[in-house]
């Protein structure tokens, strides 16, 4: 399975954090760029198409454009309502993020290969 982080500059500057998975990309919007160690509030999107693994450039509807931040493979680890974890190995992220809600609101926290074990 692929992953791809794509800066996305509409309406705000933030970052989609899209995941393979049955055919489709899951997609989370980070409201901030991912950090070793630090929680970034995150909100739950719709799915996306595959496309955007390689894809950068205009959004259609006029939505800005994107760009790739990073992108590698992924395994997904854990998956249910509440949380989600993968290991990555992009060029940026190596290791493991975990996606949770926390108080009913979803947090992103990326853990590098070195601390993750």
């Amino acid at each position: 399975m692929r992953f791809v982080v794509l800066a996305h500059d509409w309406p705000a500057i933030h970052w989609d954090f899209l995941a393979e998975a049955d055919g489709v990309l899951r997609a989370w919007r980070l409201l901030a760029e991912p950090v070793v160690g630090v929680d970034i509030p995150v909100e739950t999107n719709v799915d996306h198409r595959l496309l955007y693994l390689d894809y950068e450039g205009p959004v259609s509807g006029g939505r800005g454009s994107v760009s790739r931040w990073d992108a590698g493979t992924c395994d997904w680890l854990i998956s249910n309502k509440d949380r989600v974890e993968l290991a990555l190995q992009g060029a940026k992220l190596k290791g493991h993020t975990l996606l949770r809600r926390v108080d009913g609101a979803w947090v992103f926290r990326f853990t590098a290969s070195a601390e993750a074990g």
